[in-house]
């Protein structure tokens, strides 16, 4: 008897094991799927930087149910502002909304891995997770250039997610600089031409 139930047992384990890992691979889809689902929006900001020849970096910054309560692009030239970076947009954007500067339980979405500037104002905001695509190797302070978070004496944890749609944001940024070196050779090459004493030879 003591067998039997012993069987039943593991039995009833087993299903329940495997019961509980299909439910965590289901959670696990659902959350890939909205990640991919707030990058592409954060993409088409990153478009809105873009037609006003600023780098195109989007972000969006939702709750803990989802909802989309802060976004923002890069503005840096349009507005003069060294500050004005896409994800601080955001940030000043959410604050404002919910009349509150810090910014607990939240997500922040961003198509580029943010600067020193920017990890530091995820951290006072107290943003509980960070999402970027693509990884930024000059400036990156999330791992790529310098490891912002990963200082022990830092008061605030942040849960990151890097590489997601990292293709489309490298994509849309190489895009980007390739267009703005051409354009600076086309400039000088019509320069060239208004002024052609600068391409003569000296007598």
């Amino acid at each position: 008897m003591a067998s039997v139930n012993t069987q039943k047992n593991i039995k009833f384990l087993t299903a329940l094991f495997f019961i509980s890992i299909n439910s965590l691979i289901i959670l696990m889809d659902q959350q890939i799927s909205f990640d991919e689902k707030m990058m592409n929006r954060a993409l088409f900001l990153a478009d809105k930087a873009e037609a006003l020849g600023e780098i195109p970096v989007g972000a969006v910054l939702v709750d803990e149910r989802g909802n989309i309560i802060g976004e923002g692009w890069n503005l840096s030239i349009v507005n003069s502002d060294p500050t004005a970076h896409a994800e601080i947009i955001a940030l000043r954007n959410a604050a404002q909304k919910i009349q509150n500067y810090r910014l607990l339980n939240t997500t922040l979405y961003v198509t580029l891995e943010p600067c020193t500037m920017c990890a530091g104002a995820i951290l006072h905001s107290r943003i509980k997770r960070l999402v970027f695509g693509a990884s930024d190797y000059k400036t990156g302070a999330v791992g790529s250039r310098f490891h912002f978070f990963e200082d022990y004496k830092m008061n605030h944890g942040v849960e990151i997610t890097s590489g997601v749609l990292q293709d489309q944001c490298s994509q849309k940024l190489s895009r980007f600089f390739q267009k703005r070196r051409e354009q600076k050779k086309q400039q000088k090459a019509t320069a060239l031409l208004q002024h052609p004493r600068l391409n003569s030879p000296e007598k």
